[in-house]
């Protein structure tokens, strides 16, 4: 087997993913969406064939794999037409930080449910008036006794009415130091002063976002996950795959476009033929294509480098995968509205969707101008620039 390809157990499990989402797919995602139903159903059926922890260690319900597998699952999820946001959240986020950095209770009381999806866990870290600086981040928590007491606001957290519990970024003073460190807090969602509004978005997705209030949470000592001390190197053990997943999320949108335009070109006949035997229509979509499979194979580098353990290899790689397959994914969705032309905007096709889902994938979960930022700095050696 060529070291450019998948394992063949891989290869199964992307073709048992995608079977099982095809049950559902984009006409039932949309329809959930549009209601204001959730995709609960899909969501469970992912969880009970083994596939929603599969980066977990079997011994509490995961699948014992690593990031790349689970990014595959979020990969062909989305390339069926039923992209789930909470994927890259849930399993690979916190899933992740609570498996390198959780004590042994913790890993107990909160991974079976993330891997069966009884128990999903939403993200919180961004905040109004820090966005990407999350060095700026002013949720806070302080000590008071045996407990801890947290204020501040979150936004843009997906998922949050799903979710049993939230991982929330604060911070909190070391009392050796005097200066404030990030600290990861394990949030009920039904906790007292835990409250979250939803954020009207133009995106058709069953999956909010959401504004998040914490006002006097108070919580025990063990909701801390990891060392009170240990800082960013906790934070970005799920960073990275967050960028990872957001890579895979993309690039199954890009592949759904592009098979639906293609399939569209072969039989849409305006002229002499197929619109698909014009180069007008055929280069586009071929290039489209290229740029998709690029990006998936520097998605495979970076999680195959996490996987190995190397931090700081996969850091720069995660951020380029997720660079190239924001881009593809837009592109792609262009190009199949272009390609369907009136079709394009309706709502029978279901293409213009695509526009607005896969431009969120150049803004979050980090903007492109920060990866631009990170690879002219971290890879080029060129002087900081913010």
């Amino acid at each position: 087997m060529s070291e450019f390809s998948e394992t063949e157990e891989r290869q199964t499990l992307r073709r048992e993913v995608a079977k099982l989402a095809a049950k559902f797919g984009r006409e039932w995602f949309t329809d959930k969406a549009r209601s204001g139903e959730k995709t609960t159903e899909l969501w469970l059926e992912i969880g009970k064939f083994g596939y929603l922890g599969i980066n977990i260690p079997e011994e509490y319900g995961g699948g014992g794999g690593g990031i790349g597998d689970i990014a595959a699952v979020c990969e062909e999820l989305a390339a069926q037409g039923c992209p789930l946001l909470l994927m890259v959240v849930s399993p690979a986020i916190c899933g992740t930080i609570i498996n390198r950095y959780g004590t042994d209770e913790q890993k107990r009381r909160w991974l079976p449910g993330i891997c069966d999806g009884t128990g999903t866990m939403a993200f919180a870290i961004t905040e109004p008036d820090a966005g990407t600086n999350t060095h700026n981040i002013t949720t806070t928590a302080r000590r008071d006794g045996d407990e801890w007491v947290l204020n501040g606001r979150k936004v843009w957290i997906s998922g949050v009415d799903e979710a049993e519990n939230v991982l929330v970024v604060a911070r909190a003073e070391d009392a050796r130091t005097g200066k404030v460190k990030p600290v990861l807090f394990v949030v009920p969602t039904d906790a007292a002063g835990f409250e979250y509004q939803s954020i009207p978005m133009e995106i058709v997705s069953p999956e909010l976002q959401f504004q998040v209030f914490i006002d006097d949470v108070r919580l025990p000592a063990d909701a801390i996950v990891g060392d009170e001390d240990g800082g960013l190197v906790q934070l970005f053990a799920g960073l990275n795959p967050e960028r990872i997943m957001a890579a895979s999320f993309s690039t199954g949108l890009a592949r759904f476009a592009i098979e639906k335009a293609s399939a569209y070109a072969k039989e849409r006949t305006v002229f002499q033929g197929p619109i698909g035997s014009h180069q007008a229509i055929a280069h586009p979509l071929a290039q489209c294509h290229i740029e998709t499979e690029l990006a998936r194979l520097m998605t495979q580098k970076a999680a195959a480098l996490y996987d190995a353990g190397d931090d700081l290899a996969s850091g720069e790689a995660a951020n380029m995968a997720k660079y190239a397959a924001a881009e593809a994914a837009c592109h792609a969705a262009d190009t199949a509205v272009q390609t369907h032309g009136g079709n394009g905007i309706t709502q029978e096709y279901g293409m213009a969707g695509l526009l607005v889902a896969t431009r969120a994938g150049r803004i979050a979960p980090v903007s492109r101008e920060m990866i631009l930022n990170f690879v002219a700095m971290h890879s080029l050696g060129l002087p900081k620039s913010y």
